[in-house]
């Protein structure tokens, strides 16, 4: 049976329509009501392709199902992952690691280059790790706590935690994300990771110039302040050094590549036992005293919400946790995306928009500037940076060996759009963690993260100058290793 060619108009209009309730939703209802429903206008856009794919006969059953699939394989692991990061947040707080680093970040810390400081200690910590994620999780929430309590906005802090954790996570050759876009566009990884430095570099000392003349200019929280917020931490929490081994064993089992599902219920564990071990005051105050008393802490941190008095009225905000049951409506928000990209690559409505992306292609400045556009595209459209990638480089790589360009520079066009814009589409799986785990919604940390929407920025602007770019003869192939097999996408 012959089906009837699918209308651009047709491909466009789901990802249009979702777009358009975002920001219709943004401008009547604000931010937080967004944050708060992404997960319906997902749904409502699911349906908006479900019926415009599948009308006229257009799309089968058995279409429609291998994109569910391969939107779910990409999309479900994610899932006990985000639960874990649940878990390591409350029980790092209460065994009192992050009042810990928080303490020192209060007491050490110079306010003018504190958003300096947290964008590079994210950036280095995540090069070690090669986990934005786990970096944010971890480092970042800590960050946040100091930057809010040194009265810096919401917006600004997060800005400089994500564009360190994303710049270290893009360069790491421990990232899965840079394993897989070099793996994708057959290229070997450090070919890929070298190329990359010629965008990365200059997004970065931009980013970190913005963040240097801000941290300057914003006011902070003085030194009195600062030390009342001190002094009810060391009144709550007992900080002693040995609370650190939780850190320092987490890290060290990221760098030696164990499982992140086993690392992360490590961490878990170690937290849950650190809160009895260093903090046997946070277990009486939550669930009393005997084995009852510790079942019932236990359970409590690490399933629900859990609150504790300061004595100050912004450390209570900030120590309050949520567990498993904090991440509930970031897991709903991932399923609900998972679903829109499997009925947008179901009923071929991506690939019909990528068809169009490509036909009009005819140089090397069309070539990079339609592969950055399409990454933010697909961020949109798949709600995943993984499948943003696969489906990158089958879309592109055809093409950019038509034009005689290098493979390497398709894998650096779609690390420096994809991985890195992900945490800036509010639906999207990366933009959904880490608006959950630091607190702040997409929309509010999206203007200060400057490195993320620099990145493909730069990544066309060194298009345009040609610079480091080889257009190869007709048949050249560029001389490069094997490509590396990626064995886990965490």
């Amino acid at each position: 049976m012959n089906r009837r060619p699918l209308p651009l108009w047709a491909a466009i209009l789901p990802v249009a329509a979702l777009l358009v309730a975002v920001v219709t939703a943004l401008v009547v209802k604000g931010s937080d009501f967004v944050a708060d429903n992404s997960y319906l206008l997902l749904l409502g856009a699911s349906v908006i392709g479900l019926v415009t794919g599948c009308a006229g006969a257009r799309c089968s059953r058995s279409d429609l199902l291998k994109g569910m699939q391969t939107s779910a394989r990409q999309t479900v692991p994610a899932i006990p992952i985000l639960l874990l990061i649940g878990t390591v947040a409350a029980t790092w707080m209460l065994s009192g690691v992050v009042p810990m680093l928080i303490e020192m970040g209060l007491r050490y810390i110079y306010p003018p280059v504190f958003l300096l400081t947290a964008c590079c200690f994210c950036a280095f910590i995540s090069i070690l790790t090669g986990s934005s994620w786990t970096t944010i999780a971890t480092i970042g929430v800590a960050f946040m706590g100091i930057g809010t309590l040194l009265g810096f906005s919401p917006g600004w802090v997060a800005g400089a935690i994500i564009s360190g954790a994303y710049f270290g996570d893009k360069i790491s050759p421990l990232s899965d994300t840079t394993v897989l876009a070099a793996t994708s566009s057959e290229v070997n990884l450090f070919t890929h990771i070298r190329y990359m430095l010629i965008t990365t570099i200059p997004s970065l000392v931009i980013a970190l110039t913005v963040f240097g003349v801000a941290g300057m200019m914003l006011p902070s929280a003085d030194a009195p302040a600062r030390s009342a917020m001190t002094t009810a931490l060391e009144t709550t929490f007992h900080l002693n050094p040995w609370i650190m081994v939780i850190p320092v064993i987490t890290v060290t089992l990221i760098a030696l590549r164990v499982n992140t599902l086993l690392t992360l219920a490590a961490s878990t564990l170690l937290g849950l036992a650190g809160i009895f071990i260093f903090q046997p005051q946070v277990v009486q105050a939550i669930g009393g005293e005997g084995l009852s008393g510790a079942f019932h802490t236990a359970r409590q941190v690490l399933l629900t919400d859990t609150a504790l008095s300061t004595g100050d009225a912004s450390l209570d905000t900030l120590v309050a946790t949520g567990g498993m049951k904090g991440m509930l409506s970031t897991v709903m928000l991932v399923v609900s995306a998972m679903c829109f990209g499997g009925v947008m690559m179901g009923t071929g409505l991506l690939a019909r928009i990528t068809q169009a992306f490509t036909s009009l292609i005819r140089n090397r400045v069309g070539a990079v500037g339609a592969t950055a556009a399409s990454g933010l595209l697909l961020n949109s459209a798949t709600a995943d940076q993984y499948l943003s990638i696969i489906v990158g480089a089958n879309m592109y790589r055809n093409l950019y060996s038509r034009l005689n360009l290098e493979g390497r520079l398709l894998s650096r066009t779609l690390e420096d759009s994809v991985s890195v814009t992900s945490v800036l589409i509010p639906w999207n799986s990366c933009g959904v963690t880490q608006s959950s785990v630091l607190g702040v919604s997409t929309l509010t940390y999206l203007p200060y993260c400057v490195f993320n929407y620099l990145s493909p920025l730069m990544s066309v602007l060194i298009a345009v100058t040609g610079f480091r770019i080889i257009e190869l003869a007709h048949n050249e192939t560029a001389e490069e290793e094997p490509a590396p097999v990626i064995n886990e996408t965490a």
